[in-house]
């Protein structure tokens, strides 16, 4: 308030406002006599007029006293409410009590018996013309400026109704709101802020052309994202800059604003609740632990490295084989934590078995993230024996290592592709889960798996390479228009991992329920869109068909493994299936031969080891 008071401006609207306030508690007086005496200032008793001028000092006095203790000369009339209404009543009342207790009891005035009335009812009209009205002409105001944004806002609920209530009275918001859109039926036709509540999700399309819009805002913060998506799919359709309010906190903390607004991403098109963990069983897991994360400097080990250091673990290590990768995340969390986190980062291979056995013999990690593999499928099938021996038998070396030196828990990133694998990159990572599995019998470490479909924005995922394929004008490359994969973020993949570290009691294969899978032309056609390109016209989409290894569908679970939920029913669990350990370990020694000797056959022998690996594409759909 203090600052308030500095303002040359505030100071000269105050003024004002107690200026004509003074005016109007007096003339008033005199109209509530006129208005008695139907207007005819000749029949006013002489008396009458005598009292009030009488009275006039002390009756302002008293009533600016009461205008001050209800706040009117407190409140923010810009953005006048109900509250500030109900405050003009209280002060309209006391001043009618006190008045009354004045003109007849205390100064024994006569006047006639419908003055206090009168008055009280003129007093009531000019203190809300004045206030209100300084809003009104805000208002007027701002809709004469020229050149403003049309705006449509989706969701006629609070959220709707205060950022609608932003617009209208700011005087540097050039945007006018000219409809809402809501799907509950019984508004339609309503005003709300003055503003026609035109009709449904459904009429989008056709609105934004009637009423020219330039964007729309979706606020409706505590709408599923279910929901949510298939209202931005229309809206993002009609071409127009889209906005969304990113959550319900923002209601119920009263933070509904423009400047809250964030432009529509493309993980706001998947339609699923992102992924909710528990922070305190996580933290319990990993404060005060010494933390290994392989692959530490890529997209999902780099993450693992961000949320790990949140929760103060005794110490984390990064391994990673590219240096450049590890020297990013290195600078990043030196400068978010400094000398608060102890951080070792390491160049290594997980391939070198006696780089990894230094490693756990000279730092002892309790608990290992496995993020190194390769995962790219096109390269893994062209060179099938590195990725063997990259993600079989690093993994191989990892995990022993973690077992042999006394590793709380082992952590594996797997894969959806690990399920009923067609290509050569998801068969080296079932055999990984078959090698936690394994291990998992052998020593008292916990091993575990995490499995998890694609990744947004993940180096070599499809987001980057449409956004690429964008910026240079097109085509954008889909293999397939029928092609479905499972998305999530990367925190929300981060978030698995370690709450299934938190769950993990040995041997499980944790799996996240991802929702409905998506289309992988629907995902281009919306970034297109996204970048306010319109697909086929502005940017090609080009359908290169299926690549070697590459199937339409991906699946999650594999049939035999069943499921059972955690206690996050967004993390389900499926039962290892069961297989002759002595007999793996040999068949893996054979893999290993073939892999030394680069043959040429050593996809035959991962089918071995993998039955359900068939090398060949898929294209069969699902049944309904």
């Amino acid at each position: 308030m203090k600052e308030l008071w500095r303002s040359k401006g505030y100071k000269i609207r105050l003024i004002t406002l107690v200026l004509l306030d003074i005016i109007s508690i007096n003339m008033c007086s005199l109209f509530a006599l006129l208005i008695r005496y139907d207007f005819r200032y000749t029949d006013i008793p002489y008396e009458y007029l005598d009292n009030i001028l009488k009275y006039s000092v002390p009756n302002t006095i008293v009533i600016m006293a009461v205008l001050w203790c209800c706040r009117l000369y407190k409140s923010v009339w810009s953005y006048a409410s109900v509250a500030e209404l109900f405050n003009v009543i209280k002060a309209v009342v006391i001043s009618f009590g006190i008045q009354l207790l004045f003109i007849y009891f205390i100064f024994g005035m006569s006047m006639p018996k419908s003055y206090s009335v009168l008055y009280s009812i003129l007093l009531f009209g000019c203190l809300l013309g004045l206030r209100f009205g300084y809003r009104l002409l805000r208002m007027l105001k701002s809709s004469r400026m020229t050149e403003k944004t049309n705006v449509m806002i989706v969701g006629a609920g609070q959220a709707g109704m205060l950022l609608a209530k932003e617009i209208q009275s700011s005087d540097f918001i050039k945007k006018r709101v000219l409809c809402f859109i809501d799907d509950n039926w019984t508004k339609h036709g309503k005003y709300l802020q003055g503003i026609q509540i035109c009709g449904g999700r459904n009429d989008i399309t056709k609105l934004v052309k009637r009423y020219d819009i330039d964007e729309i805002y979706v606020a409706m913060p505590s709408v599923a994202a279910k929901e949510i998506k298939e209202i931005l799919i229309i809206c993002n359709e009609t071409g127009k800059k889209v906005m969304k309010l990113p959550g319900i906190y923002q209601l119920v903390n009263g933070d509904v604003s423009i400047s809250k607004f964030k432009e529509v991403q493309i993980e706001d098109l998947l339609g699923r609740e992102p992924v909710k963990v528990d922070m305190t069983e996580i933290n319990a897991s990993i404060e005060g632990k010494v933390v290994l994360v392989t692959g530490g400097g890529g997209s999902i080990g780099s993450e693992l490295c961000r949320q790990i250091a949140s929760y103060n673990p005794k110490q984390l290590i990064i391994l990673d084989i590219y240096e450049n990768n590890a020297y990013d995340i290195q600078q990043e969390l030196k400068r978010k934590y400094g000398d608060k986190l102890d951080l070792k980062v390491l160049i290594g291979s997980v391939r070198n078995t006696h780089r990894i056995n230094g490693i756990f013999k000279l730092y002892r990690p309790e608990i290992v993230f496995h993020a190194a593999a390769h995962k790219h499928v096109p390269l893994m099938e062209d060179s099938p024996n590195e990725a063997i021996k990259n993600n079989v038998f690093g993994t191989y070396k990892t995990a022993s290592a973690a077992g042999r030196y006394g590793a709380k828990r082992f952590v594996l990133i797997s894969t959806d592709k690990a399920v009923n694998p067609t290509n050569i990159m998801g068969a080296s990572k079932r055999l990984c889960e078959m090698i936690v599995q394994c291990m998992n019998t052998q020593f008292d470490t916990e091993y575990v798996a995490v499995r998890f479909g694609n990744v947004l924005g993940s180096n070599g995922s499809v987001i980057p390479l449409f956004k690429k394929q964008i910026a240079e004008g097109g085509p954008v490359t889909v293999t397939d228009k029928e092609i479905v994969r499972y998305f999530m973020t990367i925190p929300e993949a981060v978030s698995l991992v370690l709450q299934a570290e938190a769950y993990a009691k040995g041997g499980e294969i944790f799996v996240l329920d991802m929702g409905e899978p998506v289309k992988i032309d629907t995902l281009a056609r919306n970034l297109i869109r996204l970048s306010g390109l319109e697909p086929d016209v502005d940017i090609k989409i080009v359908y290169t068909g299926l690549r070697p290894g590459e199937k339409l569908y991906e699946e999650m679970l594999m049939k035999e493994e069943g499921l059972r939920e955690t206690q996050n029913h967004l993390i389900h669990i499926g039962k290892p299936i069961d297989m002759d350990y002595e007999e793996f370990m040999r068949k893996l020694s054979e893999l290993k031969d073939t892999c030394e000797r680069d043959d040429e056959d050593i996809r035959e022998t991962v089918k071995r080891l993998v039955p359900t690996y068939v090398e060949k594409n898929k294209n069969i759909h699902e049944a309904d």
